[in-house]
């Protein structure tokens, strides 16, 4: 069976992508292999920290490693934002005041297109590949639902009426930019040769 490392510390986020592989593959967690360390993300594009931090885990550990990561990116705010929006509210990581910041910065703005957007790289045996998955939608003026995590409350997605933080947990694992993006990635792994 091939091993891969996810890296993640999330130990939801890594059964999560064991599930959905199956037993083709063994994913590890970052804990799996005793890596412990803070995993940089210096890069200024969301396909740039996927790909740093999968490659620092796959260099330093002689494994073949995948990672994502996942930003908000609004057209009126220049795409912002980005690869800052787990802290664009603060270093506290507040889903709150990360919203409110949003909104305010959005007030009287009839641009409200968005789209959630998650790359998935996978360093395996030293070449990259990269899977992005994107939901596009509209952020709201005010939040609804208090469902999901981060944005999701003030996100209502392209096709539907309601916000991420209101609409079925089943609707929108299948939508969403992650699942969109695991989705690629699945598919490349199961299209590879069995050793």
């Amino acid at each position: 069976m091939n091993k891969i490392v996810f890296a993640s510390s999330n130990e939801h986020k890594v059964s999560e992508v064991r599930k959905i592989l199956g037993t083709s593959f063994e994913v590890l967690s970052l804990r799996d292999i005793g890596c412990t360390e803070d995993i940089p993300e210096t890069q200024d594009t969301i396909e740039g920290n996927a790909k740093q931090k999968a490659e620092y885990v796959s260099k330093k550990y002689g494994l073949d490693c995948f990672a994502d990561d996942t930003g908000l990116e609004i057209d009126a705010l220049e795409g912002r934002p980005g690869i800052y929006s787990a802290r664009y509210g603060g270093l506290e990581r507040s889903a709150e005041k990360n919203m409110a910041k949003v909104l305010l910065e959005l007030k009287g703005n009839l641009n409200r297109t968005a789209r959630f957007k998650t790359v998935v790289a996978f360093s395996i045996k030293g070449e990259m590949q990269c899977f992005t998955g994107i939901t596009k939608g509209t952020i709201l003026e005010s939040p609804k639902g208090s469902g999901g995590f981060g944005y999701d409350p003030i996100f209502q997605p392209e096709g539907y009426s309601d916000s991420f933080g209101i609409l079925d947990e089943a609707i929108k694992n299948n939508i969403s930019s992650r699942a969109r993006a695991v989705e690629q990635f699945v598919n490349y792994l199961n299209a590879l040769p069995v050793k």
